[in-house]
Order: structure tokens, then sequence, then C-alpha cells
């Protein structure tokens, strides 16, 4: 695997062969008595049985021996896939949704995702840690039991820097949080507001009885253990401008347009007009 950089839109692109996997296994891999056997980077608890446990990625995207060995080719830059590419199993039971979870379930759940990026953001080296669901087929999930992915890389993607660049420019020109302005519009307008933690698994609820399959993203500061490189001199406000935030991009039909495009979205609804719709729903029906 190797990792090249398109000098127009300042994309990081992965380019290597991953292994065939042949057949599809007619037990679930993510079933606990085979991840029991495998070594586990968390598990919790950390004693008795097991709730959520992260694992090393069967087939990761990238490795976390190594250099970068950053190498300009022409006008390309390139550069080797040195980082971390991890699985967190949400639950032990395969056909349990995270829609499903109490909230003490969800808790747990956020509680590991919110320990690896600690722990890798320990790591110089890595520049951002990434965490991601994808539920559904049409989403590309790759195990149908309950889990998310981490990803820590060497470079700052794209979509984020487009965010951590508006969000410093709003609070160098009012001297405000962006995503705080946000918060307080949508709560004086008392249309939109979404709120964190307990209310996820009733957002995943609604959400999935108009659209089952979709992408969950978390994003978050960039590691600031190392100031060297693209996002140099941005670091002494990044925690007044920029909060970290969840965006869930639901699928809606099989001709959506809607994250095939990348970096230009297609709704064919206003939000304001989804949020309504998604809380006439009943999450507990």
């Amino acid at each position: 695997m190797e990792l090249r950089k398109d000098p127009i839109t300042q994309s990081w692109v992965i380019l290597g062969q991953r292994e065939a996997r042949g057949d599809a296994p007619v037990e679930c891999p993510l079933e606990p008595a085979k991840i029991e056997k495998l070594r586990s980077i968390l598990t919790w608890p950390a004693e008795g049985a097991w709730q959520v446990r992260v694992l090393p990625h069967p087939e990761p995207l990238y490795h976390i021996e190594g250099e970068p060995g950053r190498l300009a080719e022409g006008m390309y830059d390139k550069m080797g896939a040195l980082g971390a590419h991890e699985v967190v199993v949400e639950t032990p039971l395969h056909d349990k949704r995270m829609s499903q979870f109490s909230d003490e379930e969800i808790e747990r759940v956020l509680w590991v995702w919110a320990s690896r990026i600690a722990d890798l953001k320990k790591d110089a080296r890595f520049k951002y840690i990434s965490v991601f669901k994808n539920q559904g087929a049409m989403a590309g999930e790759e195990w149908g039991h309950a889990h998310s992915q981490l990803t820590a890389t060497i470079f700052v993607p794209r979509r984020i820097k487009y965010e951590l660049s508006s969000a410093h420019e709003w609070f160098k020109d009012k001297e405000r949080c962006i995503f705080c302005d946000t918060v307080r519009q949508e709560e004086k307008q008392g249309k939109r507001i979404v709120q964190m933690a307990a209310l996820l698994g009733r957002v995943l609820r609604r959400l999935e009885k108009v659209a089952p399959a979709f992408h969950l993203v978390v994003h978050t500061s960039p590691n600031t253990k190392n100031k060297k490189g693209e996002l140099a001199g941005y670091w002494k406000t990044l925690a007044d401008d920029y909060h970290w935030h969840i965006e869930i991009l639901p699928i809606v039909e099989k001709t959506s347009k809607s994250y095939s495009i990348k970096e230009v979205y297609f709704n064919a609804e206003l939000p304001e007009q989804a949020a309504a719709n998604l809380r006439a729903l009943d999450p507990n029906s």
C-alpha cells in the first residue's frame, strides 16, 4: 500500500491491493468465540465478560510499523501507508444493531472511541484519528456484526482541513466558535437541535425507519503533538474555534449520490423538514 496526493484536489489516495477474501465466511468473524482468540487492543470491561472489544483490522489499510518514506515523484507527493487501523466490536451479540442498544451500551462505545483516540494521539507521527461506522450493505459495511472502525493517519483529511479553516476564519472574524453559534441558533429556533449520548440511540432508531443504511463519522481535532506541516500556526485558537462532533450520512436510495460525490453532498430534502419528519417518528415503536 502507498499514499499519493492529488495536487489538484489535495486529497491523499490509498493505492494497492488488499488481500482477496475469497468466499464470504459461513460464520461471522466477529463472533465472541472467534475474536476471544485474537489479540485485543482494548477490552471493556477489563475483567469478566467483555461488552466492547477493539482489535487490529485483519486487512488494514495502514500499518503502524515503519517510517513514512515521503518522496516526490515529479510533481506528485507519495509516501507509505503508515498509520493504524482498528475494529471496534460494539457488542458480543451478533444480531443487535447500535439503534437497539441501551443508553448505557452506547455510552460504552463512545467511551471506547474516546479512549482509543486519546491513546493514538500519544503517537506524534499520527496527525489525525478518524472514527467511522458503515451500517448496511449499501454503506459498504464489512461485516453484519455491529462494529465501527478507527484509522490513524500521518495526514489530515481534506474534509477536516476545510472544517478547520472555516472554523478558524469564523473565529478570527467574530471571535466566536462557529459550532457554539450553531447550537445557540438551533436552540433559539427550536427546530433542529439534536443532542448527544443518550439521544444518539433515539436518533438512530428514527433514522432506520427511513434509511437503514448510513455512514456515521466522528470529526475530532487533529493531533497537536505534531505542530509541523500543513496546519502549522493553527494551534493557537484550536481550543476556541473547533468542537468534535458526529455526522450521520443516511443512504436513502440506491440512486442517491449523497455520499458518492464525496465533497459535494446532494440532499433532496431541506434539513428542517428532515428533522421535523424524524421528530414525528416514535423511536420506541
